[in-house]
């Protein structure tokens, strides 16, 4: 495993040998990409990528947490969360590299 991050950069690479689009207009497309997907999540709503994956953004209720080093007990607020789940296509391709 390379361990090697993916940027934004590498995507807007990725496009510019891929499509044929210049840097420039390939950096525009990334980034809208990104801000869409960004916004639907915003809005509370689900993205679903076929064969990559979905983006689900689930609400977490208020509970009771508790500091393990003190034992004191501590109130967790409610917050969205975010949650990826990669499809069965994805998962596949994973298992075979």
């Amino acid at each position: 495993m390379s361990g090697k991050t993916v940027t934004r950069a590498d995507l807007i690479e990725a496009v510019y040998q891929e499509v044929g689009l210049s840097r420039n207009e390939s950096a525009d497309l990334v980034e809208t990409v990104l801000d869409e997907i960004a916004a639907n999540l915003t809005n509370g709503e689900n993205v679903k990528i076929s064969s990559f994956g979905s983006f689900i953004v689930r609400d977490k209720g208020g509970r009771v947490g508790r500091n393990p080093k003190t034992g004191e007990e501590v109130p967790i607020e409610p917050r969205r969360v975010l949650v990826f789940r990669p499809s069965q296509v994805l998962k596949d391709r994973v298992s075979k590299s």
